[in-house]
């Protein structure tokens, strides 16, 4: 029986992340399975040996005690994910499954912790914020000790940006470990300090299922083959 790897459901740009796994990736023995708040199935989210949570809009600020009226706040909010992805999150990580969060996935596992949001960059948004058809682009810095410093061999990269959002620094629970940040002190990457509590618990701000050149760039390519390496020693 193949092992399953759940994509949470996005609005915006869902392909990318189901795209992002090829048939060589997923081989003989993974297949995806999509986990949608528009029809959760919590016997299917509970049969995956691994999940993504993916980007798309704003968390609803009343999740994280956080003003109700800011810059750039989308029209509505979708409460409903952010509960069922909450459910993800909190049994993937209870049943010490994988989990990769992108974008708008750290900023909830964040949220999840107690963190809280810095709920719109201002001037930074000209950084970060997509405005185009076309991610923004910016350099990231990566921690020495961290497993993501491990993987790429990088303190220095390069990654894709496409968020007005980003973690409170102040509040970042200490089960985190910082992992990378932009050039400015933006956290652009967490990852769960207690490696054998869980074995892969990484969160990214970047989209590595879309960038221009994912598969030449560390920060793309050897997250998605040790994410998927987890996924295939979960017994």
């Amino acid at each position: 029986m193949k092992k399953k790897l759940g994509i949470s459901f996005t609005k915006t740009n869902f392909q990318n992340y189901w795209n992002w796994f090829n048939d060589e990736d997923l081989g003989e023995d993974l297949e995806l399975v999509l986990l949608s708040f528009e029809n959760p199935d919590p016997d299917l989210m509970k049969s995956c040996a691994g999940y993504v949570l993916t980007g798309g809009i704003d968390i609803d600020p009343i999740f994280y005690q956080g003003d109700l009226v800011y810059p750039n706040q989308p029209d509505l909010y979708q409460p409903e994910r952010d509960r069922f992805e909450s459910a993800i999150y909190r049994w993937g990580k209870e049943s010490k499954k994988p989990i990769l969060a992108i974008c708008r996935g750290m900023q909830l596992v964040h949220v999840e912790e107690g963190g809280k949001l810095i709920q719109d960059l201002g001037d930074q948004n000209r950084r970060h914020k997509k405005d185009t058809e076309e991610d923004k682009q910016h350099g990231v810095i990566v921690q020495e000790g961290s497993r993501l410093f491990k993987w790429t061999g990088l303190i220095h990269g390069s990654v894709n940006s496409a968020h007005h959002q980003a973690l409170d620094p102040d509040s970042v629970a200490d089960q985190w470990q910082i992992s990378a940040v932009d050039e400015t002190g933006i956290i652009e990457a967490i990852e769960w300090k207690n490696r054998q509590d869980h074995p892969f618990l990484i969160a990214v701000q970047w989209h590595p299922e879309r960038m221009i050149n994912r598969g030449e760039n560390p920060l793309s390519q050897y997250i998605k083959e040790h994410f998927l390496q987890s996924i295939r020693q979960v017994s």
